[in-house]
């Protein structure tokens, strides 16, 4: 009998977030045959636009409408999972700062396991799971294991799991508003105040060279720029520079700073820690520069380099200008 496998969707004025499309597949790898239903919160037009977009993907589609949800508030959405869930459910959730707010406490009231940050399936047998998490800024794995028997939260890291753009679905959205109940919460959404926008918007771009704290200092910064600039593209950077005061914040990208969609990604000196690979969205074509063989960065990568950066920025720019 194949199990029912819930996954909590992200929307912003009824557009899906990226990770609705990778957390399907991220079941499938829990159970292949699994019925995978989407739990979309939310509030009129949007919330019917984000339901519409994600039965493309997913058989069944659970709406919940409700006013105070027109901004998600983990406060709010936690006890109405606990009400609608049945009993024993695995409910995925993305790991971002939303995910993280919402999936502890609704692990606790669950009264079940809680894996975070999962990067990979390794293996299910029965109701066993393991699950494959990251130490050390992703120096280690480690392969956690734990009983879903009477269900489980796991939390899934953004870009770990290839996302299901094929929308073959025609699912079914069945309204469980009237399930979910009538909650209060003692914090409420007030108003969105957009961040100052710098001199180059990065999240427009195309092709962005990247730098971090690998590129030694800001002088050093010149060498992506020229990059940049032969590839028609613009330098955007880690968090480490902005903390250096090396380019502005407008520049930062990662969950503290810009999401950006790209084609083409590269990361000079960056290690590639999930605060920064997170802001990444798009599936780019990522080329990583760095020193370390064994940083994070290259995992997601579509071609590494082992290289000083400062030494092989020149070739490269050198090597674009002559096939320009």
């Amino acid at each position: 009998m194949s199990r029912e496998i819930f996954a909590y969707i992200e929307h912003h004025d009824g557009v899906l977030d990226d990770s609705a499309l990778e957390l399907i597949n991220a079941a499938k790898k829990i159970d292949e045959s699994a019925n995978v239903v989407a739990l979309v919160f939310g509030s009129g037009d949007n919330l019917n636009k984000a339901c519409e977009e994600a039965a493309k993907t997913y058989n069944t589609v659970w709406k919940i409408d409700k006013p105070d949800l027109s901004y998600p508030n983990a406060e709010l959405i936690r006890p109405m999972l606990v009400n609608i869930l049945p009993k024993g459910s695995v409910c995925l959730v993305p790991h971002d700062t939303f995910g993280i707010d919402l999936a502890p406490g609704l692990s606790v009231k669950m009264d079940v396991p809680y894996i975070p940050d999962v990067v990979g399936i390794d293996k299910v047998e029965g109701d066993k799971i393991i699950a494959i998490r990251q130490e050390y800024s992703g120096q280690v794995h480690t392969h956690v294991e734990t009983d879903m028997a009477n269900g489980i939260v796991i939390t899934i890291r953004p870009g770990s799991f290839e996302p299901d753009e094929s929308k073959s679905a025609s699912g079914e959205i069945v309204d469980k508003s009237a399930d979910a109940g009538d909650v209060e919460a003692k914090r409420k959404f007030i108003e969105i105040k957009e961040a100052e926008a710098g001199e180059v918007d990065i999240t427009q771009a195309d092709i962005l060279v990247s730098v971090g704290r690998g590129i030694g200092e800001q002088e050093n910064i010149e060498l992506a720029e020229e990059l940049a600039e032969a590839l028609g593209g613009v330098v955007s950077c880690s968090r480490p520079v902005v903390d250096a005061k090396w380019l502005d914040h407008s520049r930062q990208v990662g969950t503290s700073g810009k999401t950006v969609k790209p084609k083409v990604y590269i990361a000079v000196g960056i290690s590639g820690a999930f605060q920064h690979v997170a802001g990444i969205k798009g599936n780019p074509f990522i080329v990583a520069i760095n020193t370390n063989p064994k940083a994070p960065i290259f995992q997601v990568a579509d071609v590494g380099v082992v290289e000083d950066c400062i030494e092989f920025l020149p070739v490269l720019t050198e090597k674009v200008k002559e096939m320009k």
